[in-house]
């Protein structure tokens, strides 16, 4: 019999060499597992062959009890589930005791969007006179042309664009490649940042860092969202912007213009389609405005 700990550092050496997921991830994913692993030892269970779905369901009863938000919940369970789909596959159990398990229901967030007025309004606020406002908007058309996270943007190297080509290498979530096109306004404003500003803000010093911030250090995530908070403010923006915002939009405006759902998750770096669907809400909003608007019988 393999003890309970030894079947987790199984799946969590699965997920780090096969997977390829991230340390964050990989310690997420850890901190769940040992939680579980805790409630099974306080319930006697030293095999997991016994920690059948009444466990599993006893185990998010407890989490409620103790506090947990529903999607707090939910993401235990995905662990969970993960898990015992592993340990079914490597023939440790007979069968998967998660796999019926439904998901707390957590509610559909719906994420912040821009109209394209008000990306179009945010990216022209930077003074580009000078050298921190052609990089700020250069970071904000990037952000959106390519639909970036955050720590995406900050730690993307000069090595990673082809400005001639029109395409970035990006190096995402479980270290992940991927290559995504940007538009001919990303283009131009990057150009002119590397050619004008970035010297000047890099003062004779060097870095394979393409957006500098002081010292010739890359800007860290929380002084970009700040630098974003400013800007929303000067533009007199009342949604919550947040850098997340402008990947919202990326995604919705691609799904709304027509575009592929399958190209948009690659675009996106999204290992799960269904990641991606959350988007679609905002075309089907769209739709159902036209049909409205302009079906005889709307």
């Amino acid at each position: 019999m393999t003890s309970l700990d030894a079947l987790a550092d199984q799946y969590l050496n699965y997920l780090r060499i096969e997977k390829g997921l991230s340390k964050k991830t990989i310690e997420s994913y850890s901190a769940d597992i040992s939680r579980y692993l805790d409630f099974l030892k306080t319930a006697k269970v030293k095999n997991i062959k016994d920690a059948d779905t009444h466990f599993i369901l006893k185990h998010l009863i407890v989490l409620r009890e103790e506090g947990l938000s529903a999607r707090s919940r939910a993401r235990h369970l995905v662990t969970l589930r993960g898990f015992y789909r592993f340990l079914s596959r490597e023939g440790n159990l007979e069968h998967d005791a998660a796999r019926l398990v439904d998901l707390p229901k957590i509610g559909l967030k719906l994420p912040d969007v821009m109209s394209v007025e008000e990306i179009k309004r945010l990216i022209n606020i930077p003074d580009t006179g000078k050298s921190i406002g052609l990089r700020d908007s250069a970071m904000l058309e990037l952000l959106y042309a390519a639909g970036l996270r955050v720590s995406e943007l900050v730690n993307l190297q000069l090595q990673d664009i082809n400005l001639e080509a029109g395409f970035i290498r990006i190096l995402g979530k479980g270290s992940k490649e991927r290559v995504v096109p940007i538009g001919l306004y990303a283009k131009e404003k990057i150009d002119a940042y590397i050619k004008t500003a970035r010297p000047l803000l890099l003062k004779h010093r060097s870095s394979r860092y393409l957006f500098i911030a002081r010292a010739g250090k890359p800007m860290t995530r929380q002084a970009f969202w700040k630098l974003l908070k400013r800007y929303a403010l000067q533009g007199g923006i009342k949604k919550n912007i947040t850098p997340h915002s402008f990947r919202h939009s990326f995604a919705s405006h691609l799904l709304e213009g027509g575009a592929d759902l399958r190209a948009v998750q690659e675009m996106l770096g999204h290992a799960d389609i269904s990641t991606t669907q959350i988007y679609t809400h905002i075309t089907r909003e769209h739709l159902r405005k036209i049909h409205e608007k302009y079906h005889p019988r709307g």
